[in-house]
């Protein structure tokens, strides 16, 4: 029995080693090691032991994704393939576009077509968008629309990615312990708790950031005009085929109206991006050659060779990098360029170093909006370590 009773100790002062071992080395010895050589027993306790919002304070966050965003961006993509394939096929059409796009951005108005193509239409839709159903209407009108399965299926993929992205983001920020998960309580939300966060107006600003970089080509030289109506003025009130108008980045004391005022630019580009940040396999800050901050990157094998096909078939145009839906720059292409390239701006070092953090975790497949915020501010004193674990004074008579 007394051999049995020894066994049981041994097995108990074990079981205390390894958990000593656990709340003071944790899984970093190291690092936990350097932190006591430092400053002390409680900091190496305080690497492997986290408090979370309640004891430490920080920020808490419900946030709205707007799926529908994701969704108008998948049917702009089936409105390009769509146009390709009818062009490959020679068949004529009037338009393809969306008519409701905040309301019903699954839905497709296919108008002028012929009867005789109807068919190929069908093959098409059946072949090529099975994710959409296609009915007919009066006068060579069909409506593409989206399945109601897939329709779901896209937007609760926009939640997921949505907070996988913000997770890659705040991870990097080094958050301990940040709690990032689907809000059951509301349609399309997502809970963040940031426990200990110093700077949460800087965290909400990488968060809510969708960071979506695009190369487009800039038509009309790379000529920025004042005003969208100045754009729209200059090609009659009509722009080319398959181009749009898009803001540029705000400048100060932009000619001919050097009143030191911010001054709007807008720029004609094309509709379709050459890549864009799905392609990207990396960025980091860098400077440009005057010494002002940047962001370089570059691009996968495959958004690489697009890039280079793209560039050596456009040599002396001009190029424009989009960030966010707004063009941050225009330059010319001087020769093909395959996988790597830069965003220069008014970008302060910290800025810089954000951006490239944010694009390196992928852009939101969706923007978002805050609906919650609260500072949860932790208002107990700690206790000292040394009184916490010190055995009690006793006195006698009290």
């Amino acid at each position: 029995m007394k051999k049995n009773l020894l066994w049981k100790v041994a097995i108990i002062l074990l079981t205390l080693l390894v958990f000593v071992w656990g709340i003071i080395l944790g899984n970093d010895p190291e690092k936990s090691m350097a932190a006591i050589k430092q400053n002390g027993l409680l900091a190496g306790l305080q690497q492997n032991i986290h408090l979370g919002l309640d004891l430490k304070g920080g920020t808490h966050l419900i946030l709205q994704v707007m799926v529908n965003d994701a969704v108008n961006a998948d049917s702009d993509q089936v409105i390009e393939r769509l146009k390709d394939d009818l062009r490959q096929k020679n068949i004529s059409y009037a338009e393809i576009a969306k008519p409701d796009p905040a309301a019903n951005p699954d839905r497709i108005v296919i108008k002028g077509i012929g009867p005789n193509n109807s068919g190929n239409l069908k093959t098409i839709a059946d072949e090529r968008l099975p994710e959409y159903t296609l009915s007919s209407g009066v006068e060579g009108t069909y409506v593409l629309a989206m399945k109601q399965q897939s329709l779901t299926q896209l937007k609760n993929r926009a939640v997921e990615q949505a907070i996988e992205t913000i997770r890659n983001r705040i991870d990097q920020l080094g958050v301990s312990e940040p709690v990032i998960q689907e809000h059951g309580l509301g349609e399309y939300q997502i809970l963040v708790q940031l426990p200990g966060v110093d700077d949460p107006a800087r965290v909400k600003d990488i968060m809510q950031s969708t960071a979506m970089l695009e190369i487009r080509q800039a038509m009309d030289n790379g000529v920025s005009y004042s005003s969208e109506a100045s754009a729209l003025a200059a090609h009659g009130g009509i722009l080319p085929p398959d181009s749009v108008v898009m803001k540029g980045h705000t400048i100060i004391g932009r000619t001919p109206e050097p009143s030191g005022e911010p001054q709007d630019t807008y720029y004609v580009v094309s509709r379709a991006s050459a890549v864009t940040g799905r392609d990207l396999r990396g960025a980091e800050p860098t400077h440009d050659e005057n010494g002002r901050a940047a962001v370089s990157f570059n691009l996968t094998r495959d958004g690489g060779n697009r890039f280079y096909a793209f560039t050596s078939a456009h040599v002396g145009d001009f190029l424009a990098v989009v960030l966010d839906g707004k063009v941050q720059e225009v330059a010319r292409v001087q020769e093909g360029i395959r996988d790597m390239g830069r965003i220069t701006g008014t970008f302060s070092e910290q800025q810089a170093k954000d951006l490239s953090m944010v694009l390196r975790s992928g852009a939101l497949p969706a923007s978002i909006r805050y609906l919650e915020e609260r500072t949860v501010v932790h208002r107990s004193a700690p206790i000292p370590f040394a009184r916490a674990f010190a055995p009690p004074s006793w006195a006698w008579p009290p």
